[in-house]
């Protein structure tokens, strides 16, 4: 099944989801194994060293250092890896709101991390901003 591509149906039909937990994120050396307790969510290679986006219990539970502490929103809309202008009409939204972001697209949605004081906050913009389409 291929994804949604019109914009106009992915901002309509996005439904956004807050996940369970607070996820941060941490890093590790670049050639450093990722210890055996930690489950991420998410790893990316960067030259720097290997980015952990963690439940923040494992983090912590692993003496992990880590940086921010975020809710996790999933765009339950299953859009197309190829589609335009998505992410950008949505954190743009969200910086008008003067909420930070960090998107992650994936092979079926798009997942979106948030400050987890403003989460609350930023799903009632999603809602909102889905509700005008």
């Amino acid at each position: 099944m291929t994804g949604e591509r019109d914009l106009d149906a992915l901002l309509r039909d996005m439904k956004p989801q807050m996940q369970r937990g607070t996820f941060v994120f941490c890093t590790i050396r670049p050639n450093e194994r990722i210890p055996a307790a930690i489950t991420p969510l998410l790893t990316f290679r960067e030259q720097e060293g290997t980015t952990l986006v963690i439940q923040r219990e494992e983090a912590e539970a692993a003496g992990l250092r880590y940086a921010f502490a975020s809710r996790l929103i999933t765009l339950t809309v299953h859009s197309a890896l190829e589609a335009v202008g998505f992410l950008a009409a949505i954190t743009a939204r969200l910086a008008e709101a003067g909420i930070s972001v960090n998107a992650v697209s994936a092979f079926h949605h798009d997942h979106l991390f948030v400050p987890a004081h403003r989460a609350d906050e930023a799903l009632a913009v999603l809602r909102a901003m889905s509700k005008h389409t």
